[in-house]
């Protein structure tokens, strides 16, 4: 059997190595830079377990620039481009998924398009409609950046935004591919699917931000936010999980989709949702108080990645307090091994570790790793469980 899958970012390319363990995978992407690392079988993002594959695994996979190529004589074309949050709008931007619709309309192939990028409450049913097409499924990914392939072969579910035998040969060929087995498997609406999606991420987002307000509130009152949290998280319908203090909830998935679901709340009542929204830019802009009042001569950005074993700074948390700092004019050196650049944001990059430490006189991380250990005192994070 022959998968296409449309986007190789971090959804695309741990599906793109999952199948072609099984199935004869051809990925296809606009990147050529991209393409031509997946066909060397270099990562161009990273994540262990597809770094591993990659080196390790035979796989079936090809990457090409060519769609036509990439979905002639696919059964399945599975749809992971990008739809980032357009704020004028107030909406996702899917125009790449729409793109990639029209394409395989235009070539009239009998073939099954699953999209996987995330997208509105009600945009299958509306895309069907508005093409003519009833080929469409949508399918919500449930990945981590870093650990998207690990997700995938142990995933915490399943789900289908359709009841059909097509519907469940595409939940088969997932189940089929991954290393756990008894994983449950959900079927039901596209618009369900999708909001599954986006109500998923929103309460992790609730909890992200319900911890980092108890923090706040913690440093606001002089009182021991570890002891706090460790004794509200005893309570097993709460559990000691996903609580760990932060600068705020950040990277691709999160902001875009909290964001998307208020959007989706039109006419609808509701306070919780956009609460979640505006806590985040509230705890950031706490963050970034907190670290003016110690008046540092230089502040040390360490990471701006935010996230362990993630290349991806996209939205992280830290831009919007570095965009802070810069308008109360603070003086500001970044480290990131990522980057190649000299500056930053119009922050100077300093990626030599020693001289970073040297010359800053506060380190700001929001996780702290064991390179920062001779210079704690230096740090200000509020990572109080010392994991991700």
């Amino acid at each position: 059997m022959k998968i296409a899958i449309a986007g190789i970012g971090y959804v695309g390319l741990s599906l793109a190595t999952l199948l072609s363990q099984k199935y004869e995978v051809v990925a296809l992407d606009v990147n050529s830079e991209k393409v031509e690392k997946i066909n060397k079988r270099n990562s161009p993002i990273k994540d262990k377990k597809i770094e591993e594959f990659f080196n390790q695994k035979i796989l079936n996979l090809k990457a090409t620039l060519d769609y036509e190529e990439a979905f002639r004589e696919a059964e399945y074309i599975v749809v992971s481009t990008p739809t980032n949050y357009d704020e004028n709008r107030n909406f996702f931007d899917t125009s790449s998924v729409e793109d990639i619709i029209k394409k395989v309309k235009n070539m009239g192939i009998d073939t099954t398009i699953v999209v996987k990028s995330t997208v509105p409450v009600g945009f299958t049913k509306n895309i069907k409609e508005k093409y003519g097409m009833n080929n469409i499924i949508f399918s919500p990914e449930f990945l981590r950046e870093g650990k998207a392939l690990y997700d995938n072969l142990y995933p915490s579910r399943i789900i289908v935004g359709e009841k059909s035998e097509r519907g469940k040969k595409f939940a088969e060929l997932l189940k089929s591919a991954a290393i756990k087995k008894d994983m449950e498997i959900k079927f039901m609406d596209s618009t369900e699917a999708e909001a599954v999606k986006l109500f998923s991420n929103t309460f992790l987002a609730l909890r992200i931000a319900y911890f980092n307000e108890l923090d706040t509130y913690a440093i606001m009152k002089g009182l021991n936010t570890k002891d706090i949290i460790e004794g509200v998280c005893l309570d097993p319908r709460i559990g000691n999980h996903y609580n760990n203090p932060s600068f705020g909830y950040g990277g691709y998935c999160l902001p875009k989709d909290t964001k998307q679901l208020l959007a989706n709340y039109k006419n609808v009542p509701q306070n919780l949702i956009e609460a979640i929204v505006k806590a985040n830019k509230t705890r950031k802009d706490f963050i970034a108080e907190e670290i003016i009042k110690k008046k540092p001569k230089i502040i040390g950005i360490y990471r701006l990645t935010m996230k362990l074993d993630s290349d991806n700074f996209r939205f992280s948390a830290i831009q919007d307090i570095i965009k802070n700092l810069k308008e109360n004019n603070m003086n500001i050196i970044i480290y990131e091994p990522t980057l190649n650049e000299l500056e930053y944001n119009e922050c100077k990059v300093e990626n030599d570790i020693k001289k970073f430490k040297e010359k800053a006189s506060i380190i700001i991380a929001n996780r702290l790793e064991s390179n920062l250990e001779d210079v704690k005192n230096k740090v200000y994070t509020r990572d109080i469980f010392y994991r991700d």
